[in-house]
């Protein structure tokens, strides 16, 4: 007999007939009413299948009384209750350095795109000012600046490898102090806003990363400063950041994730220092049909008695 598996969003579709094969699937993310459903079949699901969005919510794993594991499509898990997996002694997977160098990719992408006003130029071309009004106004050049990064895990070295050849100095901060890395680390964030032109955010989100860039580390960061997130939105003080571009006390930002996405300030679509994007960094074909197939592959190791390949510790 299969294993029941309640699906709560679909994964790429290779990874989704795989599953189609081996599994009995219940989509909740197609069903009109989600209690029916988990009336009908709650009892019998011994696996979920999320994504880091999604998550998984306490009264959802409450009513599944056999699950035995919940796979993650995304890094970021701070949307699935921990608490409530751990206290049933469910396992977690996610899907990590899979996606690490197309999300490296987009941090330097959107720096760039940026500081260079990329996205400036553009409509300077389109709204024919090149012909009318000559050159665009200048930007400045990534190399020779100091880049800081929250978070030096994978990404965040992979982003430090990147800004390297560029011609940056890093600096960083974390929880600690990494003994294996060549850059400086600074112990406040406050400080290393105050000493860099670039501040990159690629840590975790979370509970204990919530808020992390407030307003007096904006205000550090300072009118000639660029703040690129490709983290979470919950790591940044939303409407202390929006303030800040809005009153031009920070030079710009480029931003792939948002507190309450997919809804974005309004105040922001409308400012020529900010570049948007739809929470896509790791939004390539051959990322994301990895990250599916590490869903699929932790989930046949789960229920063929083998050690998972990616358990969220």
């Amino acid at each position: 007999m299969r294993p029941d598996v309640l699906v709560i969003f679909p994964l790429r579709p290779r990874a989704m007939a795989q599953l189609e094969a081996s599994y009995a699937l219940h989509h909740l993310w197609r069903a009109e009413d989600h209690d029916q459903l988990l009336r009908a079949v709650g009892s019998s699901v011994r696996a979920i299948v999320t994504t880091g969005e999604r998550g998984a919510s306490a009264a959802l794993i409450d009513r599944l009384p056999a699950l035995e594991i919940v796979a993650c499509f995304g890094v970021g898990i701070d949307a699935i209750d921990r608490a409530a997996c751990a206290r049933r002694g469910v396992p977690i997977t996610n899907t990590p350095d899979v996606l690490t160098e197309d999300v490296a990719d987009m941090g330097l992408v959107l720096m760039l795109a940026a500081l260079r006003n990329i996205r400036g130029g553009d409509r300077w071309v389109r709204e024919g000012r090149w012909r009318t009004e000559g050159p665009m106004p200048l930007t400045v050049r990534a190399g020779g600046k100091r880049l800081g990064i929250l978070g030096l895990g994978r990404i965040g070295k992979a982003l430090a490898r990147r800004a390297e050849v560029m011609g940056m100095s890093v600096a960083y901060h974390g929880r600690r102090r990494q003994p294996d890395v060549p850059y400086p680390y600074f112990a406040s964030l406050e400080e290393l806003a105050r000493e860099v032109d670039v501040l990159a955010l690629t840590c975790p989100g979370g509970a204990e990363t919530r808020g992390l860039v407030t307003a007096a580390v904006l205000d550090a960061l300072g009118p000639q400063g660029w703040l690129v997130n490709v983290a979470r939105g919950s790591v940044c003080d939303e409407p202390a950041l929006v303030r800040a571009l809005v009153e031009r006390r920070i030079a710009g930002a480029a931003l792939d994730v948002f507190a309450d996405e997919p809804n974005v300030p309004e105040a922001l679509l409308g400012l020529d220092s900010v570049i948007l994007q739809p929470h896509a960094a790791s939004g390539t074909v051959e990322t994301r049909d990895a990250m599916a197939q590490l869903v699929v592959d932790n989930l046949a190791a789960h229920f063929a008695g083998r050690p998972l390949l990616t358990p969220v510790g």
